[in-house]
């Protein structure tokens, strides 16, 4: 047997893989989410040192404008250190910004090329210093104004401190261009960091969706449909899961739980048909006295009228032969002749009837057929019968169903209550068969206007040998061979009556086609 993979360690493996999907994916984010708090940390430091080199940059060229060679307002040597203090100051203030962004590591290259720019200008600032110390000793009149023309070189020096600020303010711009163009890549690469883990992500979802689907939910629905195949008696039927899991070793210990259910099933069935077969042939031992003490008491009035018929006979043709007989003796004799041979007839009905009723409930070839047409057929039938005279029936078709049945069985069960219903009326009296479907039964429903019956007659009706016949020639075998028929065809016969001449209404439920229920299938196996 190959290594099983369980449920839980499959769960475990796809909650590691859901993991790893969200720890990328939480990686992908912070590293964003990082580099722009870094990129706006740079760029804000970098802003602080932008003002602040602005700032410079206006004090660098105010100095220089009136500086010029051409300035229509010369600066005195003490304006001129003063403005050069003012410049200091200023590049001390970018100095302390430049050395925070240092202190926290804001700056790539660790501000070179920044103090390369400021100690450049630190040395044009002090050279302008001097300059101007220069002028000093040779101007005589205190505060005096220095001309351009005398102040040449200085102009120089100050138009170099100009552009070394001018220098270091578009550096720190290429900087800050430079920082926005990397956290421009740094927003690309977390971007697509995280849209091709989220896509890898959706797509090994939908994998472990399905294979949770193919690994859990099918199998369990799998179960779930066998389970209740075998709650309603497929004992036949088996699972196949090749999962490799838990689940595959409870469909192979439900298949050999349904061996043993159809195994005992089987073994119940067997016995059940022994005992029933006893049943039956203790059935038929018990009845034997009762249908031997019926067949005694119908036989033994037609053979008491044969014994006595017989006896006067005999006297009648000893006088006969004797020659001393009148004509009426003659009339007598056959008449009492046609009695004997009206009576044997009587007794052979009765064995005839009692052969039908043994014979009942064998199996016989069954086959689908139109209740309708077994119906019109018997029909026919009846309407040459000499009880049919004077009396209508009435045939309503509401639907028409097909039944499994023995056809010639049937069409005896619908003459019997044809005849029957039709032997009870008057002339003017009316039958009407109704053909209906409700369910899975086919109803055929007579119902008469005859004399009706009472609640003892309703409650032996359906007995052997019971009969209570207007034309008193009943057998009392014919209802009760019917009720056997429309048993063994797994279906019932109900009779009821309001009353004595209110009519009889008998009810014949017979299931369709393909529906017999399986406890008529065992009572005709039986």
């Amino acid at each position: 047997m190959s290594r099983r993979r369980y449920i839980r360690h499959k769960l475990l493996y796809g909650l590691a893989l859901v993991l790893g999907i969200m720890a990328v994916l939480l990686a992908g984010t912070c590293k964003g989410l990082f580099s722009y708090r870094q990129t706006m940390k740079s760029m804000n430091s970098k802003l602080a040192e932008l003002r602040a080199v602005g700032d410079l940059h206006e004090a660098v060229r105010k100095l220089a404008v009136v500086t010029q060679d051409d300035a229509a307002t010369p600066l005195s040597r003490r304006e001129i250190l003063e403005a050069v203090s003012d410049i200091e100051r200023l590049a001390e203030q970018y100095r302390e910004h430049l050395a925070q962004t240092l202190i926290r590591h804001r700056d790539s290259d660790n501000g070179r090329e920044e103090r390369a720019l400021l100690a450049r200008l630190r040395r044009q600032l002090q050279a302008i210093k001097e300059q101007a110390e220069q002028r000093r000793s040779i101007v005589l009149v205190p505060n005096a104004p220095m001309r351009p023309s005398t102040d040449e070189k200085l102009a120089s020096l100050v138009r170099d401190a100009l552009l070394t600020v001018a220098t270091l303010r578009d550096h720190l711009h290429t900087d800050l261009d430079r920082r926005i163009m990397a956290g421009q890549d740094a927003y690309r690469t977390t971007l697509a960091l995280v849209l091709g883990s989220s896509v890898v992500g959706v797509v090994l979802l939908l994998g472990l969706a399905r294979l949770a689907y193919r690994w859990i939910a099918a199998p369990v629905r799998l179960l779930h449909d066998k389970v209740r195949q075998l709650s309603q008696g497929e004992f036949g039927t088996r699972i196949q899961i090749q999962t490799g899991d838990e689940i595959e070793e409870l469909a192979e210990a439900f298949n050999v739980m349904t061996d043993r259910l159809e195994a005992m099933y089987r073994d119940l069935a067997r016995q059940v048909n022994e005992r029933s077969r006893q049943l039956i042939r203790s059935e038929r031992l018990a009845s034997l006295g009762y249908l031997a003490a019926g067949v005694a008491h119908e036989i033994n009035n037609p053979l008491a009228s044969i014994a006595l018929c017989s006896e006067a006979l005999e006297r009648r043709i000893e006088e006969a032969l004797a020659g001393t007989a009148s004509p009426d003796d003659t009339a007598t004799i056959r008449r009492y002749l046609r009695l004997i041979q009206q009576e044997a007839f009587r007794c052979k009905g009765i064995t005839q009837k009692l052969l039908e009723f043994s014979r009942v409930g064998e199996r016989q070839r069954r086959e689908v057929a139109d209740l309708a047409e077994l119906v019109r057929h018997v029909l026919d039938l009846v309407s040459h019968l000499q009880a049919h005279q004077g009396k209508k029936i009435a045939f309503e078709v509401q639907s028409r169903p097909r039944v499994e049945v023995n056809p010639a069985e049937i069409k005896s069960v619908i003459l019997n209550l044809t005849v029957n219903a039709l032997e009870s009326m008057d002339p003017g009296g009316q039958l009407t068969i109704r053909l209906g479907q409700r369910d899975s039964t086919a109803e055929l429903v007579f119902q008469d206007t005859g004399c009706g019956m009472t609640p003892e007659v309703l409650e032996n009706i359906f007995e052997p040998f019971f009969t209570r016949s207007r034309t008193g020639r009943g057998t009392g075998l014919g209802l009760s061979i019917s009720h056997r028929v429309i048993t063994q065809h797994g279906g019932e016969i109900e009779a009821s009556s309001p009353g004595p001449n209110q009519g009889s209404t008998f009810i014949v439920r017979l299931p369709l086609a393909g529906a017999v229920p399986q406890t008529a299938s065992l009572a005709q196996a039986a």
